[in-house]
């Protein structure tokens, strides 16, 4: 259990717009992580909407009440279109498409979870950007909206002001990271030790689930950089890939990067590496997979950015943690 602050928080007002078939967790999911935040601080008013304002049946049969229809509530701060089984393979009603339409417009932040990315793309929202669903049905996504730029491995992405997840337990991940970005690291990290879940995890879908330590950069260029190293830690990302893909020259790239952070780029993406391959040791990968996983040519390179940080090895950091991990099993 956790211990209630009484830190006072802004109201922020979050919309879950249900239907009949709607996966009950992706729904659950992410409300549990949002009261448990306002049981350390926050201000979180969940209300959950259906296209009629009347009561909806979960894909498991429960029925969910619901507060309203979407022109009951005022503007969201944050909406969220969870998934539901019978997405992609019934088409999307024309009420549910209009309805979630009318939200994203009023909304300041937007975000899916599971095969919900289809009816967020099916209102145009996800067209130019970057985005995720389940691993079975990415494919799909990819093929009905050819706009949206879909990274089927993802836990989850966002871009800009919109976030799409992957299936079910993602949603989690996903509100704990919406946590994090309103209201920091410590009420995302202790949210997360209530709930009894993983703030950061390596799933099939490469992606970690959370922001990685520290406050992220402020410059949008650079928070990209993070985007885009977490997504794919092995992937390619010299100073000429990266300013690539963020349509800039390496010489302004490096100049925001000495002018924000007083580092180079290389050293960036090699730290955020270092917090994927701690996440993972954390998890129980050994160090031999943790280099791997995180983007480290071997296991060598890891060792020497471990000895600089921390000056332990990432064998012996992995058994320290797992000596203590035991011990509190045991007690």
């Amino acid at each position: 259990m956790s211990e209630e602050r009484t830190v006072s928080s802004p109201m922020h007002r979050v919309a879950i717009l249900v239907y009949d078939g709607v996966k009950l967790l992706d729904v659950s999911g992410p409300a549990e992580v949002f009261a448990e935040a306002n049981r350390l601080g926050a201000d979180y008013r969940i209300a959950l909407l259906s296209v009629t304002g009347t009561d909806v049946t979960s894909s498991v049969g429960i029925r969910i009440a619901v507060d309203g229809s979407p022109d009951s509530e005022p503007a969201p701060d944050t909406f969220l279109v969870p998934g539901g089984d019978i997405y992609p393979r019934t088409p999307l009603t024309r009420a549910l498409v209009e309805a979630t339409r009318a939200l994203v417009v009023r909304a300041d932040r937007v975000a899916s979870i599971c095969s919900g990315a289809f009816v967020l793309a099916a209102t145009g929202h996800l067209d130019g950007k970057r985005a995720t669903t389940h691993w079975k049905i990415a494919g799909e996504l990819a093929k009905r909206y050819p706009k949206a730029r879909v990274e089927p491995d993802a836990i989850y992405v966002r871009d800009g002001a919109t976030y799409t997840s992957a299936g079910v337990t993602a949603g989690i991940d996903l509100a704990l990271a919406l946590v994090e970005e309103d209201h920091g690291a410590d009420m995302s990290r202790d949210a997360a030790r209530s709930l009894v879940v993983y703030l950061q995890r390596a799933g099939g879908q490469s992606q970690f689930s959370a922001p990685l330590q520290g406050p992220p950069p402020r410059t949008p260029a650079l928070r990209r950089v993070v985007d885009l190293v977490t997504a794919d830690p092995a992937g390619h990302h010299s100073l000429g890939e990266l300013a690539r893909h963020l349509n800039l020259s390496p010489r302004h790239l490096t100049r925001l990067f000495q002018e924000e952070l007083s580092t180079t780029p290389a050293r960036f993406v090699e730290s955020i590496r270092f917090d994927i391959a701690k996440a993972l040791l954390d998890q129980g990968h050994t160090a031999t997979q943790a280099a791997s996983l995180a983007g480290f040519p071997n296991y060598e390179s890891l060792r020497r950015v471990f000895a600089r940080e921390l000056s332990i090895s990432p064998a012996a950091y992995r058994r320290r943690f797992g000596t203590a991990r035991r011990a509190q099993a045991e007690g």
